[in-house]
């Protein structure tokens, strides 16, 4: 019996573990990202999705580089260049300092004709949206940050399951 125990948990464990594997990239959840697990380079480091010049933003936060902001960086900046019925030309996405935030809205662009749209924003990964109007295209920051004390912590599935096995033997 406690042989069949430990093949019951050995395959949740593969099935939970190698599940990520079974998403499709059209299927992707960008608002779902988990914070990272590698330790950071500096207090109160963060990330954001960046790319240059990516032809739409599925495909921009699709590739985009996974690597720590500079710490003189505090903000996430996204510009998004479309046509006059929404369809984008470009995005681009990148951390930045509170300097490179301060043209944030939308305007004509000279050169192409095209709208270009700005936006910032505070927080780890919080440039998944682009800017489309005056309403979106904004600086956003946080208010009332944590200074001290608890911190909500989550599990994982993988973490959940191996619990489970751990239990069960």
């Amino acid at each position: 019996m406690l042989l069949v125990y430990h093949m019951l948990a050995a395959a949740l464990f593969q099935i939970f573990s190698i599940s990520g594997n079974w998403v499709l990239a059209k299927n992707i959840n960008f608002y779902n990202v988990r914070l990272p697990l590698d330790p950071t380079p500096f207090p109160n480091s963060f990330k954001c999705f960046t790319c240059a010049n990516a032809v739409d933003n599925y495909n921009c936060n699709r590739w985009a580089e996974d690597k720590w902001c500079p710490e003189n960086t505090k903000y996430c900046l996204t510009v998004h260049h479309f046509k006059s019925r929404g369809r984008s030309t470009s995005v681009t996405k990148k951390c930045a300092t509170r300097n490179e935030c301060r043209l944030v809205g939308c305007r004509p662009h000279r050169d192409t004709g095209h709208t270009e749209c700005v936006s910032c924003c505070e927080g780890m990964i919080c440039n998944v949206e682009i800017p489309t109007n005056h309403t979106n295209a904004v600086f956003a920051v946080k208010h009332g940050q944590r200074t001290s004390g608890g911190s909500s912590k989550t599990i994982s599935i993988p973490l959940l399951a191996s619990l489970l096995i751990i239990t069960l033997l």
